[in-house]
């Protein structure tokens, strides 16, 4: 083995010093309904920490209040 090769941990095969992998661009049509489901989940989460229990409740109750309590006021939303 040479200075110019390095053993990789998975295979233990010499590579080329220097030989990069290339990443290939993802297709939109992969990413999108991620994307779209991760955006879903910070709109609810948002709801729950700003709104809830507030001018507008989903559900009846103090419980989601008390536990986002602290959380609205690091976050800036006034809840009393």
């Amino acid at each position: 083995m040479t200075d110019a090769t390095v053993l990789t941990a998975a295979s233990a095969t010499p590579v080329p010093a220097g030989a990069g992998t290339a990443l290939a661009p993802l297709p939109i049509r992969q990413v999108l309904p991620w994307l779209l489901f991760a955006g879903l989940l910070l709109l609810v989460a948002w709801y729950f920490v700003s709104a809830e229990q507030g001018a507008t409740s989903l559900i009846a109750g103090n419980a989601v209040h008390e536990w986002l309590h602290d959380g609205r006021h690091l976050l800036g939303f006034p809840c009393h």
